[in-house]
């Protein structure tokens, strides 16, 4: 299981990646789940880090507009990725999900990226937000070419995904995933104390961010060691 640590600017990205972090995730929290980062941001710190290092680049909780997300992908693409991650947040079909889904990956497969991949991720509270449910994207995501699912929480009220969705979804989740050859992630408040769990279930990567920073609030600074006490945990169940 690796462990994916969400950055918001170049002094954070530094700490996490020292601390033993496996993917550099750039989000904006201030923007939501999947909050996007201004380029100029995302830029400082992929200069910052060594060329080898994995990064993650969010952009957004996205609504049905498949042009626009299209042309966000496009943007993205200038940083060359390893993952673009996107929130099904106002997606509320498969048939939506799986058209977006596909102009997604064709904007990728067009922008010759081939190592870039369409991250696809759904929501534990979807009812609260009237969004597709997340146990149907993997089956979408087969079809539309997307190779990494992830489930996270929309609302931040400290709740982990494992309060809200039961632990029998999750793992029908991933075994539907590692079925078809897809890599199954989870986020969502995840504290130290889930670890052993959500490694059990079988998840190939957990992203975080509130619990490892300071007054576990994901708004407010990183705390490198807070990330090497989750790469421990994370490495030893490895």
């Amino acid at each position: 299981m690796e462990l994916l640590v969400t950055v918001i600017n170049k002094k954070e990205c530094r700490g996490a990646i020292k601390s033993g972090c496996d993917i550099l995730d750039i989000k904006n929290p201030g923007e939501g789940s999947l909050g996007a980062a201004f380029p100029w941001v995302i830029r400082e710190i992929k200069e910052s880090v060594p060329r080898n290092t994995r990064i993650s680049i969010a952009i957004g909780d996205i609504f049905n507009l498949p042009g626009t997300i299209s042309l966000a992908v496009s943007g993205a693409l200038v940083f060359s990725p390893d993952y673009i991650k996107v929130g099904l947040r106002g997606i509320k079909s498969k048939r939506e999900a799986k058209y977006l889904l596909e102009k997604l990956v064709k904007t990728v497969k067009s922008s010759h990226s081939p190592f870039t991949k369409i991250v696809a991720a759904g929501y534990a509270d979807y009812k609260k937000i009237g969004s597709i449910c997340p146990l149907d994207i993997p089956e979408i995501a087969l079809e539309s070419g997307v190779k990494v699912v992830m489930i996270d929480t929309f609302i931040k009220n400290g709740r982990s995904i494992l309060d809200i969705m039961p632990v029998s979804e999750i793992e029908k989740f991933v075994m539907v995933c590692h079925k078809n050859g897809l890599t199954a992630a989870l986020a969502g408040s995840l504290l130290l104390k889930h670890i052993t769990e959500v490694k059990r279930i079988g998840v190939d990567f957990i992203g975080i961010r509130g619990a490892v920073c300071s007054g576990n609030k994901r708004t407010n600074g990183l705390k490198a060691h807070l990330v090497r006490n989750f790469y421990k945990k994370a490495a030893i169940m490895r």
